[in-house]
């Protein structure tokens, strides 16, 4: 990914401003997720066809995840070995998404729709945040 597109996408030039910023937006995204997947998990478990209490455990672990990527993004300069542990949890995140669709969860057509969905959306920011990592080391 050139500098130049990961600057557009980050609306500034500063490559520790790009990897800040596609971390809070991971962390807004994850939060958003883990507080619905906590708040809501029995009706999206009903509407996924995915155990509640996978959700409400997924919820909780998402929402705290978020939280920590959040404390991450508000540093001047994150640790690039911190970015790089975020970037390694979504891929792993990603793959274990497929991983569970195929091995062992029985989703309803949202539920194989959203979780592909959901694991491309976490893959696109690992790939945005080790782009900008990778930038910023220049």
């Amino acid at each position: 990914m050139s500098q130049a597109l990961l600057a557009g996408l980050a609306r500034t030039t500063r490559p520790q401003s790009m990897v800040r910023r596609f971390l809070a937006l991971d962390a807004v995204v994850t939060g958003a997720n883990g507080l619905a997947y906590a708040l809501a998990a029995g009706p999206l478990g009903e509407l996924l066809g995915v155990d509640s209490a996978l959700l409400l455990g997924l919820g909780l672990f998402l929402t705290a995840f978020a939280a920590g990527v959040g404390w991450l993004a508000s540093r001047p300069q994150p640790p690039a070995l911190a970015v790089k542990l975020v970037v390694d949890a979504n891929l792993l995140w990603a793959v274990l998404s497929l991983v569970a669709l195929a091995a062992w969860l029985d989703p309803t057509t949202a539920g194989l729709v959203w979780t592909p969905m959901q694991a491309g959306t976490v893959a696109g920011f690992a790939v945005l945040q080790w782009s900008a990592l990778r930038a910023a080391g220049r």
